[in-house]
């Protein structure tokens, strides 16, 4: 369970960085927008075709952190089955070792009674031809 935490971590660390790059898209992409309104410039082809990248760029990240946030809500998952099926098998390890233990006891008190008869031979009621 210790590698699912710390991949977990890593995933989550991903997502920030990823945020923060779409986040950082997102302004450069108002910087230039302002700036261009402010000098009256017009974009050639080119550079909205560039702009565009930016987009596709802020698109891409995004796909990714959802795909990352579905694996999450799998790791969530399976650590809470996990936990419930490790509750269960040490619930029957329990009623077992219980068992176990109501069994030797069962065991060792008939050896006792038993044997206790063989050893004890004093006129106790036992012929022996």
């Amino acid at each position: 369970m210790v590698i699912l935490k710390k991949v977990n971590e890593l995933l989550e660390h991903v997502k920030l960085v990823e945020s923060e790059t779409i986040d950082l898209s997102r302004e450069s992409m108002l910087r230039l927008d302002r700036f261009m309104e402010k000098n009256n410039l017009e974009l050639d082809d080119d550079a909205v075709e560039a702009m565009q990248y930016q987009d596709i760029i802020a698109q891409q990240l995004s796909a990714t952190i959802e795909a990352i946030e579905s694996i999450q809500k799998n790791i969530m998952k399976f650590e809470h089955a996990f936990k419930e099926d490790e509750s269960i098998v040490e619930e029957s390890l329990d009623k077992l070792d219980s068992k176990f233990a109501q069994a030797i006891a069962n065991a060792r008190e008939k050896r006792d009674r038993f044997s206790g008869k063989i050893l004890h031979s004093e006129d106790d009621g036992i012929e022996f031809f």
